[in-house]
């Protein structure tokens, strides 16, 4: 085992393979990075098998597949085809990052958990969560670990609510989630859905303000939002990119910045890839055993 070279394969389907997720994987100490990109879930089988054919099955652990790009659901497919494709004792690690959202939502949702325990002795358990940005892959990947941990949540729409409809029907069939849809077009629409939720994920694009301190005001209920946009203006008005649970000035809610989920989605990335690394066994990791490492980064665990 020792003598085996650690080799990474990293799938795209579009034009370039991200150069974040290249240094974390080299850091995390693989030594051969091989990109391909333009790739489909129907070439994943042949890819799959021309690598653990060409090892001996001794060596199938320090073979790992790294699926990127920016589709959540392609990413996941990607990983199924993967495991389909292994021939046992012929068989190699997989990891489904796309976007790097499974990491960053998991570092999110995490973060947030912590000082709902330790700030307000709370669960995730009947938290009425409000996901802006929710057709993204971050929103759409912290929508739905947040709903397996028995949070209420709302995707919010902001153009047109067909698409959370999607997101939320899509959800229910792959995960046994119940995710509500809700309009947040108008300006009365997104002060309704603020004024009652709990905590907000602003997972919008960057640069985009989805909440002010306007909507603060009328926030009775909120107690933290997070802010994952690093990019001027903050996602959330006031934010600082350090915040890990202090209040927003002239506010009660707690604020979790873009820096303090960094940091952890950073460390989350970093992890497993050294769990693939270290591992005896093959394994396949996607935003489930993200969130489980962020938690245990976060202390929750």
């Amino acid at each position: 085992m020792s003598e085996a070279t650690p080799i990474l394969h990293m799938l795209d389907p579009r034009k370039h393979v991200s150069p974040f997720d290249v240094n974390m994987a080299a850091d995390a100490g693989y030594k051969v990075i091989v990109p391909y990109t333009q790739v489909e879930v129907s070439d994943v089988t042949p890819l799959i098998q021309d690598a653990i054919f060409s090892r001996p099955p001794n060596y199938g652990v320090r073979t790992g597949f790294f699926m990127g790009g920016k589709d959540a659901i392609m990413a996941l497919d990607m990983i199924d085809a993967a495991k389909k494709a292994m021939v046992p004792p012929f068989e190699c690690s997989v990891f489904a990052d796309p976007a790097g959202s499974f990491t960053t939502a998991a570092a999110m949702v995490a973060c947030v958990e912590r000082v709902l325990k330790f700030k307000f002795g709370r669960s995730w358990k009947g938290v009425k969560v409000a996901v802006f940005g929710a057709t993204g892959v971050v929103g759409f990947a912290s929508s739905i670990i947040a709903a397996l941990e028995g949070a209420d949540v709302q995707l919010v729409a902001h153009r047109g609510v067909d698409r959370v409809i999607k997101s939320a029907a899509v959800s229910k069939e792959r995960f046994g989630v119940d995710l509500e849809p809700v309009n947040g077009e108008t300006i009365e629409q997104k002060r309704d859905v603020i004024a009652n939720a709990e905590v907000i994920f602003a997972a919008a694009a960057a640069g985009v303000q989805v909440v002010s301190k306007e909507h603060m005001e009328i926030a009775k209920n909120l107690v933290v939002i997070a802010d994952v946009n690093a990019v001027p203006p903050p996602g959330v008005e006031g934010m600082e990119l350090f915040m890990d649970g202090a209040p927003l000035a002239g506010s009660s809610v707690l604020g979790v910045g873009p820096l303090a989920i960094g940091d952890i989605k950073y460390k989350t990335e970093s992890g497993l890839f050294k769990q693939m690394l270290e591992s005896d066994k093959p394994l396949a990791l996607d935003f489930r055993h993200a969130y489980a490492m962020a938690k245990q980064l976060t202390g929750l665990v």
